[in-house]
């Protein structure tokens, strides 16, 4: 059984990388705090239990993404309603390529965009995810590669790509083409750190 103080050293690790995942996946900052904090607190009522296991942070993980996918089922309906009204202002704090990430995740369907924030900004493997979401491995590579491919088209800029259309130059592959998901997005990790979008061969 771990102590308390491993408990805490946990939590301080992970709690800012685990809301800045689930924040990209639900595009609100606060509302993903509270879903890991509770993620958190629930590993604390169990931790004679999830404190023996070899990764605690993975079972807290896993409660903070069941936690975030049932809150946005629920919050369909509202966000419906949300659309129709004027959008809030955005913090200033936000950098025009974090605002330009989430909006572009918001229109990537739900699995494919927890799928992308799992593998680039978690950094876990597919078979990781497919354990995870309960999804089988080819599943979980076709999201990362649906996916990609919609976030690469939602990301390009026209204008700047009108010169190289008319040079006739080859068409950027959605697979190799660099998208910036941890710069963008906030995070200890997101200033030290720059992630292009590969392949995962595992």
């Amino acid at each position: 059984m771990r102590t308390e103080a491993e408990f805490t050293d946990l939590y301080e690790k992970h709690f800012s990388e685990l809301a800045a995942q689930v924040c990209a996946y639900l595009g609100d900052a606060t509302e993903a705090q509270d879903l890991v904090q509770e993620a958190f607190l629930r590993a604390w009522q169990r931790w004679d239990k999830v404190g023996g296991y070899e990764e605690p942070v993975a079972w807290v993980r896993r409660v903070a993404w069941n936690l975030a996918t049932s809150r946005h089922r629920r919050n369909q309906v509202a966000r419906k309603f949300l659309q129709k009204s004027s959008a809030p202002e955005l913090a200033p704090a936000a950098s025009p390529d974090h605002v330009a990430l989430v909006a572009a995740l918001k229109q990537v369907p739900a699995k494919r965009r927890q799928a992308l924030v799992m593998h680039y900004m978690a950094d876990m493997t597919v078979a990781a995810i497919a354990a995870a979401t309960g999804a089988k491995e080819g599943t979980v590579k076709s999201w990362l590669h649906r996916g990609r491919k919609e976030l690469a088209a939602l990301l390009t800029d026209p204008a700047a790509e009108a010169p190289a259309k008319a040079a006739k130059a080859p068409e950027a592959d959605p697979d190799t083409m660099p998208i910036r998901i941890k710069r963008a997005l906030p995070g200890p990790r997101s200033a030290n750190r720059r992630a292009s979008v590969k392949e995962d061969r595992s």
